[in-house]
């Protein structure tokens, strides 16, 4: 069974920076041939996908979301089962629930941009991130 589990989220001021990581486990025999994303809600607005990340013959390929380009970096080691999501000069906005997705049809990932992700399934259960003035 696959499980995905999010640690890392906190309280912050503006300008800190954050790193979240997520714990996959149950994928056969790793993560490597998988489509594997962060999302991110606030409340009262709609789930956002922030960057997504697979491994394409051994070369990494990723999308994010315009608006956080330059400041957040995503990034997975196979071999530990890890997704992380480096967060640089936070801002008020970044507040959010931000959860990791897997899927194993790696061609959910393979797409045009970060908008073109979706329907990813597993979830994990999210953390918050808060990042205040």
């Amino acid at each position: 069974q696959v499980h995905l589990v999010e640690s890392g989220g906190g309280s912050v001021q503006a300008g800190e920076s954050l790193k979240l990581s997520c714990a996959l486990s149950g994928f056969n025999p790793n993560i490597a041939h998988t489509c594997l994303a962060w999302f991110r809600q606030a409340p009262g607005k709609e789930r956002e996908g922030v960057a997504a990340s697979a491994t394409v013959f051994g070369r990494a390929i990723s999308h994010y979301t315009d608006s956080l380009k330059g400041r957040f970096t995503i990034s997975q080691d196979n071999d530990k089962g890890t997704l992380d999501l480096q967060m640089n000069s936070l801002k008020p906005e970044s507040s959010a629930m931000y959860s990791c997705a897997a899927d194993s049809v790696q061609s959910k990932c393979l797409v045009a941009t970060m908008k073109d992700v979706r329907d990813l399934l597993p979830w994990g259960r999210g953390i918050q991130v808060a990042v205040s003035v």
